[in-house]
């Protein structure tokens, strides 16, 4: 309903009354331009009239420029007070009044403090995240002599993106610089905005380990090795990160790329490669990033060869769920790739499942990647552990360091190991080039895992006796049962010497666990090596055959009669490595030869009867070695506490005296990657004995595959990436989580205990908000945004004044604010509790379980939190973000401060200084531009929408339109000091912090067009050219440039209003994260009822249009514009 001035009379300025007449709308027309300097010379007059009415049903407080909460009905007690009185409260309130309508800049205490306090908690959070818990960077840079061939006959004859990307094949300068093929085929898939170029150090550091190793080893060419083709593919550095579409073009180019480069192998005029072996049927694929989400979209894609993939290696790529949500087609086709690989392996048979020859490893960079989270990295979702698994950078052997998003693609330690399981896992003889499914993953789990794992695979009981061993059963070199073996200052004696420990027998009451620890390597070789470990059985053997039988011969019985013959196998082969800890370690990956361990349980020793240790070194150096069999309730301990008690008290523990090498705590309910802690322990004090070593410690998650070593502990930083919010469910059952493990490996032989503490490092756990939670200052400030335009609308409903953007967010902060914060920490906590819950009714892997059986977007609401101890992330963002908010109004102020002065001075130099008080006094209050200018201007917009131009461009032309409506408002309503302008301003104003705080949602995708325009990609994106998507926002801000203010609504529309805006917010606030792309649909339709809300009271013809946009009322008696 629009407020109307009564045409019967009205009091001016002296008290006198007079009468208006009502001319038609010609009239008024026609008289416009003679009348303006009249109508503005009492615009002052009419405002003030228009502001006391609006005033009339509102008590001021004293201290504030707020409406009272009493009732509009309640009787007026000035009409009891004499005349003077009632004139000074009414020039007294109308002055407040006016204070707080010209000064947008003002802001209560209350935000004032709440600001300060989130800024300063903001720049706690930064600090803690660049400065706390942070892990050091072991990677050394790769050099490489590359050179790339172009593949130009790879054009558009073979895909319909020839004139987009380009397929390219390394070669290293001095090795091979032939561009005929004559391998194995590898393909690279660089990442968002990533380049072909960065396959140089993988694909070097194949070229070189084949012509340096493979080529000369014997018995790796007979088992299948061979060169290998590395081919990467250049994709003009796309954005797939932001885009959908753009992830499916490329998914459809690489399947092309893939037949294309199969048919390089039967052309005899570009292969080389030896006839007699079968032409390959398959490509390895290694993905970087988003190239790893590409990869596995190849499989999904109509044009997809049946099995041309078999083997995939992905390097920090974000599996889980999208980096981002501003772009409805990366969701949707987020979703659709995933439930293809969750549809495939929950198939009964494998001849049902099109995937089941597929392996897939992924690598993840750990906390140092800043620019995906590696949680994202897990595949738990998505395939069994029996075709592929998740592996951090810091838990393969040899690197033991984390990587960020870059240097994963060229780290030494981390290229050389992805290389060298290539090489193993290929067999040329067979068409798809590869191993069967089985046997590579046997290889990937032995060049990328630590091989401490419970289901780590032993290869003892698969390999043959090498080595004979002769035992004078009166020996002195059998250590007597139960004891430990500790040698020192190996390599004194001339000869080999063997120290042997017999095996408890099988079904012993207390478990038993053997492990051993040296800093010498282990070799296999009889020749090689200066120390061995053997597993001995006894056999009676024919004399004189054992020359002849075994590579190595020890013989300890001198020739005496009375000896034993022992069988032996050696350990070699499962040698785990160990970072070497000495008083001068500083980091796991320090240049020094690290340590070998041995595991094994008493089950996998079950044919043996004893262990020997085989000293072979030479001279005297400062060597040891350590051998047991211990307990395994001794060498295991669960704490068994809550995560809520762990937080608020820590835990202590002690490692006797009397301990095991390796003690293992577990703590089941440390799981959650939003926690970091801080380790102490005391020192170690060995008294007389030299200290073999200092203490080393593991910690661990069993799935995902991540161990974080620490090597002279002292201090350490616990912090791994468990349970993540927003992470779906894993693909079935699993055994139950174990939460987070701590290995200690310790010299036994100190006899002192030592002191262990664990406590909570709030710094560093406040550091892991950033990773999780950054993409939530693009849902939770339209929350905020929401309420604050709630509160305007009702308040200009009831009163007829629009108040600025503070003075309503004042009002929020007091009412609405944390009853909805309040509200959202309840839900919060419901759905923490009801993620946790337990999944029943789930199958093993041979009982199809199906994907129904799991709801995988049960994290996606809200804050994805599956902990009710986090309930406090609500009323922490939320104050965050109120922040934000309160920070990009006053920088849009200032904005608008800055760029009303240049057009306020050119308006001073136009109109000339000779008549400029004049001319001052007879401007109309907002110069607005022709209706038909304005409705071709939208017209234009929506069409270039239609055809050409995304939404998203034509959403930031309507952003800065109405940035320049609002500098506009602003100098008007610093020159002409009435309500209404204010109003208006305060108005436009807020609509533009809206507009502002959707911008963020669009500018990706805007990105995205403006690369392909740069690459001379002029193809339109299909699902960015909805008109619809704009129309509202476009018609919104060309009603606004006319200086229209908003009528005033109904109760009925009132209410209405209120609705969508809070509809609005707990929108924003529950799927805003996980569905961000949706908030622009949905500001969208606030837009719309915004537009209605300004054509409410005209009726819809086309004159009536047009007057609206002009700003003009044809049954007013002023003008609505300010």
């Amino acid at each position: 309903m629009r407020r109307k001035l009564s045409s019967s009379a009205d009091e001016d300025t002296d008290g006198n009354t007079a009468n208006h007449s009502q001319p038609s709308h010609d009239e008024r027309k026609k008289t416009f331009s003679t009348a303006k300097y009249d109508l503005t010379r009492h615009s002052d007059t009419l405002d003030r009239r228009k502001v006391e009415k609006a005033l009339a049903p509102i008590q001021l407080t004293p201290d504030t420029c707020r409406p009272s909460t009493k009732s509009s009905h309640s009787p007026k007690k000035s009409e009891s007070l004499p005349a003077g009185q009632i004139e000074d409260k009414m020039l007294d309130a109308r002055a407040r009044r006016t204070l707080c309508l010209r000064s947008p800049w003002s802001c209560s205490f209350l935000i004032v403090a709440a600001t300060l306090s989130a800024l300063i908690l903001m720049l706690y959070i930064l600090h803690s995240f660049t400065a706390s818990q942070l892990d050091s960077k072991g990677c050394d840079m790769y050099y490489t002599r590359s050179m790339f061939y172009h593949f130009a006959d790879f054009d558009t004859e073979h895909t319909r993106f020839g004139s987009k990307y380009s397929l390219h094949l390394y070669r290293e300068i001095g090795f091979d610089e032939d561009p005929k093929v004559k391998g194995v085929p590898v393909l690279f898939i660089p990442g968002n905005a990533g380049s072909y170029r960065q396959a140089r150090s993988l694909a070097s550091e194949t070229v070189q380990h084949y012509y340096n190793h493979v080529q000369q080893n014997k018995e790796a060419i007979s088992a299948g090795a061979t060169s290998i083709d590395f081919f990467s593919v250049d994709f003009n550095e796309d954005f797939t990160a932001f885009h959908g579409q753009t992830l499916l073009d490329q998914a459809e180019y690489l399947n092309d790329a893939v037949s294309y480069i199969l048919s390089l192998y039967h052309d005899p005029r570009r292969s080389q490669r030896d006839t007699a072996l079968p032409d390959p049927s398959s490509v390895i694929l290694i993905g970087h990033s988003m190239g790893g989400v590409a990869a596995r979209a190849m499989l999904t894609m109509p044009n997809y060869q049946s099995n041309s993939v078999n083997t995939i290696i992905t390097i920090s790529a974000p599996h889980a769920r999208s980096p981002v949500s501003v772009d409805s087609d990366l969701v949707r086709t987020y979703q659709r790739i995933n439930d293809f690989w969750r549809e495939a392996y929950s198939q009964k048979w494998a001849s049902d499942n099109h995937l089941w020859h597929v392996t897939l490893i992924s690598i993840a960079g750990g906390s140092l990647d800043t620019t995906v989270p590696s949680d994202y990295a897990s595949l738990a979702s998505l395939v069994p552990s029996t075709h592929g698994f998740t592996v951090f950078t810091s838990s393969i052997p040899g690197m033991w360091s984390g990587a960020d998003h870059i240097q994963t693609t060229w780290c030494v330690q981390l290229v050389r190991p992805i290389a060298r399981s290539i090489f193993e896992a290929l067999d040329v003889h067979r068409p798809s080039q590869t191993k069967t499914r089985a046997e590579r993953m046997r290889v990937f789990k032995r060049w990328y895992l630590t091989g401490i794992e419970d289901t780590a695979e032993k290869s003892l009981p698969h390999i043959e006796p090498t080595a004979l061993l002769t035992l004078e059963d009166q020996s002195n070199a059998i250590n007597p049962a139960g004891k430990r073996l500790v040698l020192r200052n190996l390599g004194k004696h001339d000869k080999p010497n063997a120290h042997v420990l017999p095996i408890p027998p099988q079904g012993t009451p207390s478990q038993k666990k053997f492990t051993f620890l040296s800093n010498l390597p282990l070799e296999e070789g009889a020749d090689s090596g200066h120390l061995e470990v053997l597993f001995c059985s006894v056999l009676p053997l024919q004399p004189g055959h054992s020359a002849t039988l075994f590579s190595m011969n020890i013989d300890l019985s001198d020739g005496r009669a009375g000896s034993t013959r022992l069988v032996c196998k050696n350990a070699a082969s499962d040698r785990i490595v160990l970072p070497a800890s000495y008083r001068t370690s500083i980091h796991p990956f320090d240049k020094t030869t690290p340590f070998s361990y041995l595991q094994y349980e008493l089950e996998d020793l079950g044919e043996h009867q004893f262990v020997a240790v085989v000293d072979k070194a030479s001279g005297n150096p400062p060597t040891w070695a350590i051998a047991e069999f211990s307990d395994a309730r001794e060498s295991s301990i669960s704490i068994n506490t809550s995560q809520r008690r762990l937080v608020a008290f820590g835990s202590r523990f002690k490692l006797p005296a009397e301990r095991p090498l390796m003690t293992k705590f577990e703590i089941p309910a440390l799981h959650s990657s939003l926690l970091a802690f801080k380790l102490r322990m005391g020192n170690q004090v060995c008294g007389d004995n030299a200290e073999l070593f200092t203490p080393l410690l593991r910690q661990y998650l069993s799935e995902p595959h991540e161990s974080r070593y620490a090597v002279n502990v002292k201090e350490a930083n616990i912090s791994l990436h468990g349970i993540a919010p927003f992470m779906p469910p894993p693909l079935r059952s699993q055994a139950p989580n174990n939460g987070l493990s701590l290995q200690f490996w310790t010299d036994p032989t100190c006899g002192s205990s030592i002191d262990v503490s664990l406590v909570v490092d709030i710094t560093g756990s406040m550091g892991k908000l950033v990773m999780r939670y950054r993409t939530v200052f693009a849902a939770f400030p339209l929350l905020i945004v929401a309420l604050v335009l709630r509160k305007q609308f009702k308040l200009y409903d009831e009163s007829g004044v629009f108040v600025t953007f503070m003075e309503s967010m004042d009002f929020c902060f007091r009412t609405s604010m944390p009853l909805l914060f309040l509200a959202l920490t309840v839900l919060s906590i419901s759905l923490a509790a009801s993620s946790t819950a337990t999944f029943t009714n789930l199958s093993d892997w041979g009982t199809n379980a199906t994907e129904s059986a799991i709801d995988y977007t049960k994290n996606d609401l809200l804050l994805g939190s599956q902990d009710p101890v986090f309930w406090f992330l609500v009323p922490l963002f939320g104050l965050l973000s109120a922040s934000f908010c309160v920070m990009v109004n006053y920088v849009a102020l200032g904005v608008v401060f800055l760029l009303q002065v240049p057009t306020r001075l050119l308006a001073v130099q136009s109109r000339g200084w000779r008549h400029d008080h004049i001319k001052r006094s007879s401007m109309p209050g907002f110069a607005a531009t022709s209706p038909k200018r304005r409705i071709f201007t939208a017209s234009v917009l929506l069409l270039l929408v239609l055809t050409i131009i995304p939404y998203q461009f034509a959403y930031l032309v309507a952003c800065i339109v109405q940035m320049a409506t609002c500098v506009r408002a602003f100098r008007h309503a610093q020159e002409n000091r009435s309500a209404s302008n204010h109003n208006f301003y305060n108005y436009a104003h807020s609509i533009l912090i809206l507009m502002l705080c959707v911008l963020p949602i669009n500018i990706p995708v805007l990105v995205v067009w403006i690369h392909n325009l740069a690459v001379h990609w002029l193809t339109p994106f299909s699902s960015h050219h909805n008109v619809l998507s704009i129309m509202p926002f476009i018609l919104l801000v060309e009603t606004l440039t006319s200086g229209q203010m908003i009528p005033r609504a109904s109760v009925r529309l009132t209410y209405i209003t209120n609705i969508i805006f809070f509809s609005l917010a707990v929108y924003a606030a529950v799927y805003g994260i996980t569905f961000a792309y949706l908030l622009h649909h949905i500001v969208n339709g606030v837009a719309a009822w915004l537009v209605a809300l300004h054509f409410s009271n005209s009726s819809l013809s086309l004159s009536g249009l047009t007057r609206i946009l002009d700003g003009d009322d044809n049954d007013g008696d002023v003008k609505k514009r300010p």
